[in-house]
């Protein structure tokens, strides 16, 4: 399936796209879901992002142990006085299907696409200027706040700092992210200054975005009616 080239339109697709998929119940609609995303990736010949997919995975698995015991059904297996349901096992899955398949459509459409970019897009779909400048902000200098986070843990186990369980240690962290908020004010202000030089006046530059083509809007069509067909196969697997 063809993406749309137009980002405006390309946040449409995904988002209506994942409200549609969003309901669905059924495992197998679910998984049909993870394979058809997979096979993007495929036809793209595009890499997974495995190290931020191994970050959810771990709460999935999480919610793979606990569900089963939550929800009533038939009798999977026993641990004590707790019984796991087969249904609890199958909702646990479908979950977990259409958790891992909307982040990899949201990593397929949009891992190689530009911060300022992707604001503008947002500008062009009318999105308020205070959360388009927060949401550039956060993206583009998140990377250097983790990088100063390692910094400053590198400089505690220097000075053989041992994380333990005991106050020492939770005084030690709370001393390490107050230091680290104190310069992440440090560095906005750095920028802010920067950015004031270069003749910023609290708004970005708004540049036209030229109009989307027959094929972006077909491609748009495409994303939603694709999400509808999973959506009416677990109405009729439900039932």
């Amino acid at each position: 399936m063809m993406r749309p080239h137009d980002l405006r339109l390309r946040l449409l697709a995904v988002f209506a796209a994942l409200l549609v998929f969003t309901p669905v119940q059924g495992l197998a609609p679910a998984a049909t879901g993870v394979v058809a995303v997979l096979a993007l990736y495929a036809a793209r010949r595009q890499a997974i992002a495995w190290k931020r997919l191994f970050h959810l995975e771990g709460f999935l698995i999480l919610l793979l142990i606990t569900l089963p015991f939550t929800v009533p059904g038939a009798e999977l297996f026993r641990l004590g006085p707790w019984v796991a349901s087969a249904e609890g096992f199958a909702r646990a899955l479908a979950l977990a299907c259409k958790v891992t398949a909307s982040v990899l459509l949201i990593s397929l459409l949009f891992a190689s696409v530009e911060v300022l970019s992707l604001g503008a897009a947002l500008r062009g779909l009318h999105v308020p200027e205070m959360l388009v400048r927060l949401f550039v902000a956060v993206v583009r200098y998140l990377g250097l706040i983790q990088s100063e986070f390692r910094r400053l843990h590198e400089s505690m186990r220097a000075r053989a700092f041992v994380p333990r369980s005991g106050r020492h240690t939770w005084r030690s962290y709370g001393y390490l992210l107050g230091m680290l908020l104190v310069r992440a004010m440090e560095r906005a202000e750095r920028v802010e200054e920067a950015m004031r030089l270069r003749g910023y006046s609290g708004r970005f530059p708004q540049t036209h975005l030229p109009a989307p083509s027959a094929a972006d809007w077909l491609a748009l069509v495409g994303w939603v009616a694709g999400a509808a067909l999973l959506l009416g196969w677990d109405a009729i697997w439900m039932n």
